[in-house]
């Protein structure tokens, strides 16, 4: 609140008070600043004028302004009022005192981050921030009973100055105890404990660590809600004053078992029917089965996979099988794999770690068939550094990868691959972006024969070198397209976002994948494209001119990095 004193009282000059001019039009003079802070509230008519001084007084008074000068007239059927705002209010002082045991440091912070500082205008919007921001910091912190005990603006009209006042009781320190977990029925408390990363006996109380942990189990299968608090009530007072309270997380368990059924199309694979089934909870362990069969035009895939919850390390194990027929661009396979992988976040960047299985049928048209074999251990990093995961206009996102099998371990060739790239997201303006795009990898090996398709390369359609059907870039087997050693993917694409949903985009891509270095000779496309932001991320459609074939492609694709 504000407060005037009483000495000084608002002088406010009236003129006409009287007119009888309840339908006359009203016509504003004022300067453009107040003229567009009052123009939302003026009638469109002339009413009581005293009424009006008083409304439009007190909407200048937010704003800093509480020596206004008014001046009304009548001419030609309209009432013009003349406004002169007068000086704006400044701040002179801040009385800004915080109680309670609070460190040195955490006060000079307070002080030095206060929003409403000596010689900045008095606005009421700001003074409720600057008050609002001081407690928002204290329950944050340590001091999760921190309240406001008074405030308040004393305004000087005649010196048009504030003083400002803001008394604060930061209350006791508070200091994380025992997770306590209420509401549980199939699951053990453990299975919390080991989704738990930031919540730690013995740790300062923060307001974002109880959050995270909310977050965090809210995104697993397991929880419908979760509630994170602190159990004031069971609080322990130490002998300095800081209270240990136990971590208290309600939640509300999800049904264990879902089945889905989805259908859609993609560019690259056609029309698509798929059905799945979730098991949050198999053999009574925690363990989520996630199993399924994804048909496609022109790939079919059923699969089966076992998820662990996180280890004491936070690393996520996880087991599968999977069955898969393709028939693209000339080249049909039949293939058979089961793997493990472990996952695990470490900072900024995702590592995964697996070793997978592989028998694979190729039938290229116009070719031998070849059967391959391999086992491949394989390590995988992605490092991500963008403004938004989903629909990111700045920052970057790099992927890297080594893998490779043995013909000494039950694999019929010797190979290593390695894979990388990268993606750059650049602000233009205040809604355009400039994303640049680039992609290598190389299979050594002394030849590409008996290497499953998996480890080889092949390129084109949406998400690589559009322009082009779906992996037909590569080496010809046949009148097959098949996987080569090498691949280089670079694009460039810039956006111009229309409105908050809806932008166009024009691009130009160029790659190939090729057996020899020798070879090399960039498949280059180039087009235009529409994209719309969905609350899974944007979704592209684009027509593509391939100038290798000579026509065009329509890609249309979830644009999310990878």
């Amino acid at each position: 609140m504000f407060a005037r004193r009483p000495a000084l009282l608002l002088s406010i000059s009236l003129l006409a008070i009287a007119l009888p001019l309840a339908a006359s039009e009203l016509v504003l003079q004022a300067p453009d600043e107040i003229d567009e802070l009052l123009t939302p509230y003026l009638p469109e008519e002339a009413g009581n004028t005293r009424r009006l001084q008083g409304s439009l007084s007190e909407i200048l008074a937010t704003e800093g302004y509480f020596a206004p000068n008014f001046e009304f007239s009548e001419a030609e059927g309209e009432l013009r009022l003349k406004l002169d705002p007068g000086p704006r209010t400044v701040v002179k002082a801040v009385d800004l005192s915080v109680a309670g045991p609070l460190d040195e440091p955490a006060r000079a912070e307070i002080r030095q981050n206060w929003l409403l500082p000596v010689g900045q205008p008095f606005r009421q919007e700001d003074w409720n921030s600057a008050k609002q921001q001081v407690l928002a910091r204290l329950l944050a912190s340590e001091h999760a009973d921190a309240k406001l005990l008074d405030s308040e603006a004393a305004i000087d009209v005649e010196t048009h100055s504030a003083t400002l006042r803001a008394h604060y009781d930061a209350g006791p320190r508070y200091r994380f105890g025992a997770l306590r977990v209420e509401g549980l029925q199939r699951y053990e408390p453990a299975l919390v404990e080991r989704y738990n990363r930031v919540v730690q006996a013995g740790q300062p109380y923060r307001e974002e660590r109880l959050n995270a942990l909310q977050t965090t189990l809210q995104a697993t299968p397991y929880f419908a809600s979760v509630q994170a608090t602190i159990d004031r009530e069971a609080a322990a007072i130490d002998a300095d004053g800081t209270a240990t309270v136990p971590v208290v997380v309600r939640v509300r368990e999800r049904a264990t078992q879902r089945v889905s059924f989805g259908a859609g199309a993609s560019s690259n694979t056609g029309a698509r029917v798929e059905f799945n089934f979730h098991d949050a909870n198999l053999f009574s362990r925690a363990w989520e089965l996630d199993t399924g069969l994804r048909v496609e035009q022109k790939k079919q895939t059923a699969y089966a996979d076992v998820f662990l919850p996180p280890d004491e390390r936070f690393r996520r194990n996880s087991v599968g099988v999977m069955a898969e027929a393709t028939d693209i661009a000339g080249l049909k396979t039949e293939r058979y794999a089961f793997g493990a992988q472990t996952v695990q976040q470490r900072g900024s960047v995702e590592q995964r770690l697996s070793l997978n299985w592989q028998n694979e049928l190729r039938e290229p048209d116009g070719a031998s068939p070849v059967t391959s074999r391999a086992l491949v251990p394989n390590a995988m990093w992605t490092w991500r550094r963008v403004d938004n995961l989903l629909d990111p206009r700045q920052g970057t996102v790099l992927q890297a990868q080594i893998g490779g099998g043995a013909r000494a371990a039950l694999s019929d060739q010797n190979f290593v691959r390695l894979h990388s790239r990268i993606q750059h997201y650049i602000p233009l303006g205040r809604r355009d972006t400039l994303t640049l795009r680039a992609e290598i990898g190389s299979t050594l090996a002394d030849s590409r024969q008996r290497i499953p398709q998996d480890y080889l390369f092949r390129t084109g359609g949406a998400g690589s070198v559009r322009g082009y059907a779906y992996q037909s870039l590569g080496i010809k087997e046949g009148t097959a397209t098949v996987g080569g050693r090498y691949l280089g993917i670079a694009s460039a694409e810039y956006t111009h976002w229309l409105d908050e949903d809806w932008g166009i985009a024009a691009f130009v891509d160029a790659g190939d994948a090729v057996d020899s270095l020798q070879d090399v000779r960039l498949a280059l496309g180039y087009g235009l494209g529409a994209r719309w932001r969905s609350p899974a991320g944007p979704i592209g459609v684009d027509l593509a001119y391939g100038e290798r074939t000579r026509g065009f492609q329509l890609h249309f694709s979830l644009a999310i990095p990878f």
